[in-house]
């Protein structure tokens, strides 16, 4: 975990600590958690199944799928709802076994 305030360099760190680690030949994905589209929440970071709702004309990877064999970079994760901490913790915990959000 890379802590400081806004605007002091955490995703720098972040890239260095993937650049030189084990995770340096897959992606890095950045997502800001305060941009996050809260009735979409579990969507952008998890992904969906293709008509799953209304708006869901394509399946989508997600941040966490999109970082897969890389780093995921969660900025501002203070700004990140209560309800889906606990989300957040499972998808970490789990991570090699993520599903996309499914209508069943």
């Amino acid at each position: 975990m890379v802590q400081g305030e806004s605007g002091t360099g955490k995703e720098l760190v972040a890239r260095a600590l993937h650049t030189l680690g084990s995770a340096t030949g897959g992606p890095f994905v950045t997502f800001n958690c305060s941009n996050l589209v809260e009735s979409l929440a579990e969507s952008q970071l998890f992904g969906q199944v293709r008509g799953t709702f209304t708006d869901a004309l394509e399946g989508s990877l997600g941040y966490f799928r999109s970082a897969n064999g890389g780093t995921l970079f969660l900025d501002e994760i203070g700004e990140l709802p209560l309800r889906l901490q606990p989300k957040l913790l499972r998808a970490v915990d789990l991570s090699p076994a993520l599903c996309s959000v499914k209508s069943q």
